[in-house]
């Protein structure tokens, strides 16, 4: 049986519907850039391509610097008169741009399936995220905007300055435009870098909404190097908000080395699941399944599993039948003559074809060095649609011992690519499972509680699960990181509204900075 897109699925539909709900997001099949609180033409043209077949989606304009510091300029001045705002006015401007998303949830979804290529599952889990965690933060504002990091009552007040941020293209909404419109309750202007990846058509709608609603957001598309002094180091930027990889990471921290300014960088782990004497494989397989979701592109994903050798053939025989049973393929693709309803994929194309030939390239490494290939699947497996293009997609891969000299073992690979690790002893196995100086979760697979704590207590990851993985939260759950994974405040429930407001002179934030042995603990 062949495939097909539904018709209302098919990009150009797409199009034509986001341009009707934001007509001043749009210049034809070029985006605009929000700033000065209008929508402007202008910049350099840069085309977007989908990775789900390489379909062309439209233009970015990127901006220069000099356009970029006078965009952060008016939002600075739109800052200061939002922050005047009541914030029952605030609430109920936030609130108006939540229910205006709500109302196109569907389109929304379908661009981050055509954009970043999400199942159509995830796509939905992802706007629905946003707008929910929204609702709740709009339920406890108040409580959080009373008391400081030690709970002790303070009415605080809004940063000096607008939060700028700049978020990695994996998680739009539910990351991105979720922490702006916190960032608007609490009572900053924001700015925002759309990612060049991806992302940037669902961006634009959801800013036009905000605008929209009266909210002083900034939208701008261009090169990170070239609008740093702008977004990351401009004096009238209150603080910092950045979700990307270490490399990235590390220069926007060196940046920030000599301005004291407030910032929260998220930076990639390699998280790890670590085996020991442990039975339950059962429990286990349901949650390997889970793993495969969106090819494992996403910050809390377990690319790495590091198991007691007397536990090797037990774990395989339940790992190798889940990894081979993944779904992959083209997000929007249906049966030709089923009912139309979007496929129940476990994950589509990596962000674009270079990521998908460097993460080959990273497999081939790890097999020259001599790791032993376990399972290596094949695009015949997929979902495609008759002569796609297929570049941007990898099929699952897991690896035996990744050499030392290999990337894979000691880099995240952020993509449907496992590697798996043999220890002997309680100290291997902590040794491997903090093999890249921090991550963000981690998991104990152990019969024994009392010991699966014990041992979690060792683990360099800022969430340890037992027997169950652990996910990046929202709402009343913080998040953050330990060693190279995390740098500055945490964010999560009222962490997030404490690190992008101020309090009393003497009060210690949650995170992770230089001298973090000074600071509380979540």
């Amino acid at each position: 049986m062949g495939l097909r897109i539904p018709e209302h699925a098919q990009w150009t539909r797409v199009a034509e519907r986001v341009a009707d709900i934001a007509p001043s997001g749009f210049s034809g099949d070029r985006l605009r850039n929000l700033h000065e609180g209008r929508w402007q033409d202008g910049g350099e043209r840069s085309a977007m391509v989908s990775p789900v077949d390489r379909t062309t989606i439209g233009a970015l304009s990127k901006v220069d610097e000099p356009t970029a510091l006078k965009a952060v300029s008016a939002a600075h001045q739109q800052h200061r008169e939002w922050a005047a705002v009541p914030l029952a006015d605030r609430k109920a401007r936030v609130s108006a741009a939540v229910d205006a998303m709500a109302g196109v949830r569907d389109d929304l979804a379908l661009l981050l399936a055509w954009e970043i290529g999400k199942p159509w599952r995830l796509a939905c889990a992802d706007v629905d995220r946003a707008l929910d965690g929204v609702r709740w933060y709009l339920d406890n504002i108040d409580q959080m905007l009373a008391t400081d990091a030690q709970g002790r009552a303070f009415e605080r007040t809004p940063l000096p300055g607008p939060v700028s941020n700049i978020a990695s293209w994996n998680y739009p909404m539910s990351v991105l435009v979720h922490a702006e419109l916190v960032q608007l309750l609490a009572g900053n202007a924001v700015i925002a870098k759309t990612p060049t990846q991806g992302g940037a058509v669902c961006l634009t709608v959801a800013h036009a909404l905000m605008n929209d609603a009266g909210l002083p957001v900034t939208l701008l598309s261009g090169d990170g190097s070239k609008l740093s002094g702008a977004l990351v180091r401009s004096t009238e930027i209150g603080a910092l908000a950045f979700v990307g990889g270490r490399d990235n990471g590390g220069k926007v921290a060196a940046q920030l080395v000599d301005t004291g300014k407030r910032h929260m960088l998220e930076q990639e782990g390699l998280n790890c699941w670590g085996i020991w004497e442990f039975s339950d494989w059962d429990g286990l397989a349901a949650h390997l399944r889970k793993g495969f979701e969106y090819a494992k592109q996403r910050c809390t994903a377990y690319p790495r599993f590091v198991v007691q050798r007397d536990l090797v053939d037990s774990f395989l025989a339940t790992y190798l039948p889940v990894v081979g049973s993944a779904r992959f393929g083209h997000p929007l693709a249906v049966d030709a003559e089923g009912d139309g309803e979007l496929p129940q994929l476990d994950f589509g194309p990596m962000i674009s074809a270079t990521k998908a030939s460097d993460l080959r390239k990273r497999v081939d490494e790890a097999l020259h060095h001599g790791a032993v290939p376990l399972y290596r699947g094949s695009l015949d497996e997929g979902r495609f649609l008759p002569g796609q293009d297929t570049s941007a997609y990898v099929a699952p891969t897991a690896l035996l011992a990744p050499p030392g000299a290999s990337r894979l073992m000691h880099e995240e690979p952020f993509g449907p690519v496992d590697t798996i690790v043999v220890v002997d002893t309680r100290a291997e196995l902590l040794a491997q499972m903090n093999a890249s100086n921090g991550a963000l979760v981690a998991t104990i697979a152990c019969d024994d509680a009392e010991l699966a704590g014990e041992l979690a207590q060792h683990v360099q990851a800022f969430k340890v699960g037992v027997n169950k993985p652990r996910s990046r939260g929202d709402r009343e759950e913080p998040f953050g990181g330990r060693g190279g994974s995390w740098k500055g405040a945490f964010v999560g429930g009222v962490h997030l509204v404490h690190a992008v407001t101020q309090g009393p002179a003497d009060e210690l934030l949650y995170g992770n900075f230089p001298d973090y042995s000074r600071y509380p603990t979540v």
